[in-house]
């Protein structure tokens, strides 16, 4: 492996081509409840128009443009939403309500403000009337046999109402991925669990499973790796049966990095060590076959590096094509002398429009994070003045 580090995009595309070589392809069909999170393995199609026939928009009055001549209209029927109406008789109106069908005939519905009820029971319009308002269309969102969503779309509460408004009752999507979740170092203890000297508690466990979890992924815990050479080879050679083996911890040139030393050793090492703060060593390579992606063990370069090349990695495996996150420019709040070697990415909030950063931007810090909105990116080489424009991503659209 070169020793130059890796510039982010470059190693970001290296993993999406290997996503692509190793993509899941098994499928399974599943009730719209226990589909969210999932990727659809197949189009969804509509099997109806939608909507399936001309409503109102409004409540109010239905008639035919045409027939009205400004005279009052004398009311036939009344349709509410869920009836079946008769055709409407011509020089009359119906009186309609919101989602209700359009009777036959009619061609406009004009909103109840608008319309003024006689002694007599007739109805005065007080406006002009056109053709078509306050009338949604059969077919205005979609129509029968038209593509709704592409395969490799994920499924949140918008797509399965879409997916419920069409009739859908089940989606065929794809099958989770199994991901080995490992935890390195003598140091790290459980929490519930008393702490010895030296010792600190393991907060990347959590934030990686329940972040594997609303990926749609199946967590298999293996738990914490102490720092043994041996126990580490063997543990690895236990998790044949995943699709990933994500790890935190361990990956770099130390003494103790024991996950690096087997992998250069006994393994294949596809990247290491990218141009990036907080995250510069960084992993990824196989060990009997079974991909591998070596967090760093700071819990904050653990969310920056799962969240802008793991997480790709793993949707693009299950077919979305869209896994870049939103990013869009802020003025900072803040200034930046020291320019870097690397591409950094810092913990802000945005305050009436900039974006203002957290005082502790140490690895090791994960409160700065739930202090935080989002990531600002500063490139490499880059000073920044206050007021200048910088690229931020929402944390809203990494945690999903």
């Amino acid at each position: 492996m070169s020793a130059a580090l890796m510039p982010v995009e470059a190693a970001l595309a290296r993993l999406l081509e290997l996503a692509e070589a190793t993509s899941i392809e098994e499928r399974e069909t599943l009730p719209l409840a226990e589909a969210r999170g999932r990727v659809l393995a197949e189009p969804l199609v509509a099997g109806l128009d939608l909507p399936p026939w001309p409503n109102s928009a409004m409540d109010g009055y239905a008639l035919r443009q045409a027939d009205w001549r400004g005279e009052p209209l004398r009311v036939t029927q009344r349709i509410f939403a869920g009836q079946a109406p008769g055709p409407l008789e011509p020089g009359t109106c119906a009186r309609i309500f919101t989602g209700a069908p359009l009777p036959e005939g009619a061609d406009c519905v004009e909103m109840q403000e608008n319309a003024e009820v006689l002694e007599d029971g007739r109805v005065r319009f007080l406006e002009t009337l056109e053709a078509g308002q306050h009338v949604r269309p059969q077919g205005q969102e979609t129509r029968r046999g038209e593509q709704v969503l592409d395969a490799g779309t994920r499924l949140g509460p918008v797509e399965l109402g879409l997916c419920a408004t069409l009739g859908v009752a089940e989606v065929t999507v794809r099958r989770k991925p199994r991901v080995a979740v490992l935890s390195t170092g003598d140091e790290l203890v459980e929490p519930g669990l008393p702490l010895g000297p030296g010792q600190i508690y393991n907060s990347n466990r959590r934030l990686l499973c329940s972040w594997l979890e609303q990926l749609g992924c199946a967590v298999v815990d293996a738990g914490i790796l102490p720092d043994d050479l041996a126990r580490t080879r063997a543990r690895l050679g236990e998790l044949g049966d995943v699709d990933l083996i994500l790890s935190t911890g361990g990956v770099s040139v130390g003494e103790a990095d024991f996950l690096g030393k087997v992998l250069r050793e006994d393994g294949e090492l596809e990247l290491w060590k990218l141009a990036i703060k907080p995250g510069k060593p960084l992993t990824f390579g196989r060990y009997k076959g079974v991909p591998v992606i070596g967090l760093p063990g700071n819990p904050a370069s653990t969310l920056v590096t799962f969240s802008l090349l793991a997480r790709p990695y793993l949707l693009r495996r299950l077919g979305v094509r869209k896994v870049a996150p939103l990013r869009f420019p802020v003025p900072a709040g803040f200034t930046w002398h020291k320019p870097g070697t690397r591409r950094e990415f810092l913990r802000v909030r945005l305050e009436e429009g900039r974006a203002v950063l957290y005082a502790n931007q140490s690895s090791g810090v994960l409160r700065g994070v739930a202090w935080a909105d989002g990531l600002v990116e500063v490139p490499e080489g880059r000073t920044l003045a206050e007021g200048e424009m910088v690229g931020f991503i929402p944390l809203s659209e990494l945690l999903v």
